[in-house]
């Protein structure tokens, strides 16, 4: 079960940060291995919006699709993802936008384990790379839509 956490200073504001992570619509613009993004459903509960999502997931022979619950914090500024149906057995994540001096630091936590042994093996073998390169997508594309 690959885990992934890091924390990162950007030269952005919170609440652009949030707002990016939060357009799941538009991942397979920018997003490695996300071939596309359909939102289900969007509902209001509370101070939180909760949003059912299905991303197409494309990596080398294995073309997998996964539908998850993604709840908007948006007064604190969290999101919180966890898995519903598809290739894993189980997946979580969860993102943290504070505003800092000159910027934002972003939290991201993920922790997944595919069903697939084979595609977990070669997730395994590359996963931290491939987590690195997902959040740095993420500061490319703000300084695409801020910079």
């Amino acid at each position: 079960m690959p885990t992934h956490s890091e924390t990162r200073f950007l030269p952005y504001t919170a609440q652009q940060m949030y707002d990016l992570v939060a357009d799941v619509g538009e991942y397979p613009q920018f997003l490695p291995w996300c071939a596309a993004a359909r939102v289900r459903t969007v509902t209001q509960q509370g101070d939180s919006q909760v949003m059912e999502a299905d991303l197409v997931i494309s990596f080398k022979v294995f073309r997998e699709r996964f539908g998850s619950r993604v709840v908007l914090h948006p007064d604190d500024k969290k999101i919180d993802t966890e898995y519903l149906d598809g290739p894993f057995r189980h997946m979580k994540s969860n993102w943290a936008f504070a505003d800092a001096e000159g910027g934002c630091d972003v939290s991201f936590f993920v922790d997944f384990e595919f069903r697939n042994a084979i595609l977990q093996g070669i997730i395994g073998v590359v996963f931290n790379e491939a987590m690195q390169r997902i959040v740095r997508a993420f500061e490319r594309r703000a300084a695409a839509l801020y910079g």
